[in-house]
């Protein structure tokens, strides 16, 4: 009875590893309910004017990554992208406006406001490989990037060593 319960919760556990990236799923099969229960709720959803959905299943910050699920306007799945990408983060360039980012990058895992200079900034973190990154967008008042800096998340690194007396 026990090696049962030990066999269906590796199933289990499988089975939600598989999810967590949307893996299992079938462009032109799956629908929109099937996408939810295997990924979960998502951080965010976009009616388009096309009739489609794209919903945002965020794996920030530990997980670094967030997913573009495209469901079409009869209810199935289009495909599963990972938006965190070094390409997308090259890709966002001044005068681009919010809505703009938020639709290439998914919704950010954190935003906050610096009143010295006026700005709103997002905090998206990501990984390149191996290589933790993080990227902060920065938006003046008018909802348009002014700046957008990317660089090694040096606070996610394992400390370097003991220190000694």
């Amino acid at each position: 009875m026990i090696r049962k319960i030990a066999a269906v919760s590796m199933l289990v556990l499988a089975a939600g590893c598989v999810s967590f990236s949307g893996g299992g799923l079938t462009p032109g099969k799956s629908t929109r309910v099937e996408v939810e229960a295997a990924m979960g709720k998502p951080a965010a959803a976009d009616s388009k004017s096309n009739g489609e959905t794209h919903l945002y299943f965020s794996r920030l910050p530990i997980g670094r990554k967030m997913y573009l699920a495209k469901i079409g306007p009869d209810g199935v799945l289009r495909g599963i992208e990972q938006t965190l990408t070094k390409e997308n983060v090259a890709k966002v360039k001044p005068d681009m406006t919010q809505a703009e980012v938020r639709e290439l990058l998914g919704p950010t895992w954190r935003s906050v406001y610096l009143r010295v200079i006026d700005r709103d900034v997002w905090e998206y973190p990501w990984q390149n490989v191996e290589d933790r990154r993080i990227f902060w967008v920065q938006f003046s008042r008018d909802g348009k990037v002014r700046e957008a800096v990317e660089m090694h998340d040096f606070e996610s690194d394992p400390p370097s060593g003991v220190a000694k007396d």
